[in-house]
């Protein structure tokens, strides 16, 4: 006699989904896009002006910094909903 084709285990049903959408504070679209271009106008003020007052004396750092600021942006992004 061939055996019972039916499942001996219930099928996996997923939880429900919270009918709550979550929204991004105001602050974070504006500050996201500022640090992205305070970090692409520090690289390219270091570039243009190597000797400049303030930028000058920290020679290569401004690298960092301007990268600094670029990576916070991205860090940022990543909380955007």
């Amino acid at each position: 006699m061939p055996k019972s084709k039916t499942r001996k285990k219930a099928v996996y049903t997923p939880p429900q989904k919270s009918q709550q959408v979550k929204v991004s504070p105001r602050w974070l679209a504006p500050a996201m896009v500022a640090a992205w271009i305070i970090g692409i106008l520090w690289i390219a003020a270091w570039y243009v002006a190597p000797r400049a007052p303030f930028i000058g004396p920290l020679q290569q750092w401004n690298l960092l910094i301007g990268f600094g600021f670029i990576i916070f942006g991205v860090v940022l992004s990543t909380r955007w909903r």
